[in-house]
């Protein structure tokens, strides 16, 4: 299954899954608070660093298809209502360094009480990298099988890592639409 690319940067989030936020209601971040409740169902994500890196890929957006990992109805904090989750591989290229393991977090927005994502921002869980800023330049591979990259109306790659109805008029309007990369471009259609 071909895990296609997309360019973005890192933006500020909420503060909230790190604890940066001060809010007492999660005073180590709710990805550490999150930690425990999920673990009790099988799933660690302890190798990770315990906060999110939010990253624009703006202008696309995604569609979540298969998770390796959802859970519906968690209740992790003994203030905030149940959530649903998923999660879903991908890996995360900075600079000249090898690629790195991640997870896209994704708290269902149905079920989310506050602290919304812009639909062009993915939650990532990865190891600490140092010296990242915001602003800063980064790749995602997402395979395609489990999230969909699509523009603002349709989809550019489909769960076959086939090109979508609107994949050669994005490639030719790449400079409108932000970059898309591909380790396989003639399996998504991109020159």
């Amino acid at each position: 299954m071909p895990w296609p690319s997309v360019s973005g940067f890192i933006v500020r989030g909420h503060g909230v899954a790190s604890g940066q936020a001060a809010d007492p209601r999660f005073p180590n971040g709710t990805i550490r608070m999150q930690q425990s409740a999920f673990a009790a169902l099988g799933w660690d994500i302890s190798r990770f660093h315990p906060a999110t890196l939010n990253i624009s890929i703006a202008p696309w957006t995604y569609e979540p298809l298969t998770p390796i990992f959802s859970v519906r109805g968690l209740h992790w904090c003994p203030v905030a209502p149940p959530e649903d989750f998923s999660f879903f591989q991908c890996r995360v290229r900075w600079r000249a360094e090898p690629p790195r393991e991640g997870l896209v977090y994704r708290p269902h927005p149905e079920t989310k009480p506050e602290h919304f994502q812009d639909p062009t921002t993915l939650e990532i869980l990865t190891e600490w990298l140092d010296g990242l800023r915001y602003g800063d330049a980064i790749v995602l591979e997402l395979p395609a099988d489990q999230i969909r990259l699509r523009t603002a109306k349709t989809s550019l790659v489909d769960a076959d890592g086939k090109a979508g109805a609107d994949a050669d008029a994005a490639a030719k309007g790449r400079q409108a639409f932000g970059p898309l990369i591909a380790d396989d471009t003639a399996a998504i259609g991109i020159e």
